[in-house]
């Protein structure tokens, strides 16, 4: 891995070498600190640190396992460092890297932490290239992120899914704030979207979006699905967002129906002094490695 541009590193769950050895690992995770085109709030740069740092104080053990997750062996690479002169020479960049991490790391389980919402349309596209099939892509977003381009980028935060249309399928879970040339979009393409509103009557959204999802997932995660009275540290909070409960029973369902081939976590914006949303995501994060740990 020594010919990809790094920097020094910070290690999930706080694991030592040789919990955290490369060569024993079932997972890598890889943080991307991107920020360029965040059109309210920042702070997604520093959503990576945040989520390492936080990761150091979650218990080993899982209570819903009745296990330990780390055990299946979690390698942390150093941060990804990009360009920030222009997000289409950035984006480029970004996925002839990715391209050459995914094969390096071979079979262990890829899972990239943000970083800004435009990072995963790169991701998204290198995995599509090295997936048998039509890759489906699960996105757990307030915000649909169809736009052909926003404020002159066409590789925005909020592009990342139009950019990758002619690679993916999309089914979109928690959706509360979109513009009308997005629904057109979803209209017109292989988007499924699962509106919030719809989650708290019942749960039969979740059979709805399974059904949607073909064999080859991959799992892009705004933090901004949250309600931000869970995750207020992110540029665009919406109201009437996911829980956690609800959200990791969905979850679990997915790794357990499908095979889940990697994922991002992105749009985390930390908030000084305010520390409970930044050890959500990182427990929400080794919560998704325990269910790929189980899955089959």
């Amino acid at each position: 891995m020594q010919d990809l541009p790094f920097e020094a590193p910070r290690r999930f769950m706080g694991l030592d070498d040789r919990s955290a050895r490369f060569e024993d690992a079932r997972a890598v995770i890889l943080p991307i600190p991107y920020e360029s085109t965040t059109s309210w709030g920042g702070g997604t740069r520093r959503g990576p640190d945040a989520i390492l740092d936080a990761s150091r104080y979650i218990e080993l053990y899982d209570e819903a396992f009745d296990d330990e997750p780390w055990t299946m062996g979690i390698h942390t690479l150093p941060s990804l460092e990009l360009t920030r002169e222009g997000s289409t020479a950035a984006m480029e960049a970004l996925e002839r890297h990715y391209g050459r991490f995914l094969d390096q790391i071979g079979s262990r389980f890829p899972v990239a932490l943000g970083g800004e919402h435009s990072i995963s349309a790169p991701l998204i596209r290198a995995t599509a290239q090295r997936t048998e099939g039509r890759l489906s892509v699960l996105q757990l977003d307030a915000h649909a992120d169809l736009r052909d381009g926003y404020e002159g980028a066409p590789w925005s935060h909020a592009s990342f899914a139009y950019r990758t249309l002619d690679v993916a399928d999309f089914v979109q879970v928690g959706l509360r704030a979109v513009s009308p040339e997005e629904v057109e979009v979803i209209r017109n393409h292989a988007v499924t979207p699962i509106w919030a509103y719809r989650m708290w009557e019942d749960d039969r959204w979740m059979d709805e979006a399974l059904e949607a999802l073909g064999e080859r997932v991959y799992i892009t995660f705004d933090v901004d699905y949250f309600d931000p009275s869970l995750m207020p540290s992110t540029g665009t909070p919406e109201p009437g967002g996911g829980d956690w409960y609800r959200t990791l029973r969905f979850l679990q369902r997915v790794f357990e129906a499908r095979e889940v081939v990697g994922l991002d976590v992105v749009e985390l914006a930390p908030t000084p002094g305010l520390h409970a949303p930044d050890f959500l995501v990182a427990k929400l994060v080794y919560k998704l490695l325990g269910f790929h740990a189980r899955s089959r």
